[in-house]
């Protein structure tokens, strides 16, 4: 087992009624499995910023490694690190 941090931003934070969970996690599980977990764990995320499959994000919602912006999960099916901070982000655009 690894041990993830999952911080939650905006209205992530407000649905899910707190800022940050650790979770406990084979090792070799992917990112698309974490979402999946997230909306078990919190079904008011699915449909707001998690599709209706329940293991993708809708538009402009990501996993951001570390904080970093520069640094978003791409790829679903890669795996966490041990002691990865993610933090689970809308991304506000328009014109």
């Amino acid at each position: 087992m690894i041990q993830i941090v999952v911080e939650f931003t905006g209205l992530a934070k407000a649905i899910a009624g707190k800022q940050e969970i650790t979770l406990s996690i084979p090792e070799g599980t992917t990112y698309r499995e974490v979402v999946r977990r997230l909306g078990e764990m919190y079904p008011g995320l699915i449909g707001i910023l998690i599709a209706e499959d329940g293991e993708t994000f809708l538009s402009s919602n990501m996993f951001v490694i570390d904080g970093d912006l520069a640094n978003p999960v791409m790829i679903m099916d890669q795996k966490p690190k041990n002691g990865e901070h993610i933090h689970l982000m809308s991304v506000i655009t328009g014109g």
